[in-house]
């Protein structure tokens, strides 16, 4: 396989990156977890405001075997924004030939010449990947513990909330 490119996602590429991201939950052993459609993506990464932004890497015929989703995050004490990578993943055939070291470095270079001084992502314990981060440099947030909340938990404490003011 040749040297991946890396550009930002387009429209027609959506069906392509939906898939991934499914191929990604089967990989994170949570398929039956992952709900994203192709109208649910495009409306995000190409609707009037978007908030959910996209990079893929391409072979020579410009198909799409590797993706970065992410958002921007903002640092209360760095005082600049940063992007969260959401998801990160190549084709079991495109492995090993740079896709993915290209993705990160396409994110690198955003958060370079946008002034952003962070590049965050959190990753399965078990993922075989932390050798690879490792060696880009990236370093496991000691002491931090992700928290999430969603379902019936999430409903539970929005109804504690009072109504906002305009």
């Amino acid at each position: 396989m040749s040297p991946a490119t890396v550009r930002p996602a387009r429209r027609d590429d959506v069906p392509a990156v939906v898939a991934m991201v499914h191929e990604l939950a089967d990989f994170e052993r949570a398929a039956d977890s992952c709900h994203l459609t192709e109208q649910q993506l495009a409306a995000a990464l190409f609707g009037p405001r978007p908030a959910l932004f996209g990079h893929v890497a391409v072979d020579a015929d410009d198909v799409p075997h590797g993706i970065a989703l992410w958002h921007l995050n903002f640092s209360t004490w760095e005082g600049t924004h940063g992007i969260y990578l959401e998801d990160l993943y190549v084709r079991p055939q495109a492995r090993g030939a740079g896709a993915g070291g290209a993705l990160l470095a396409a994110l690198a270079a955003e958060c370079v010449a946008r002034g952003y001084r962070r590049l965050d992502w959190v990753m399965l314990d078990w993922n075989p990947a932390a050798e690879f981060y490792a060696a880009i440099g990236a370093n496991v947030i000691e002491g931090w513990l992700p928290y999430r909340l969603t379902g019936s938990a999430l409903l539970r404490l929005a109804e504690r909330s009072a109504p906002v003011r305009g």
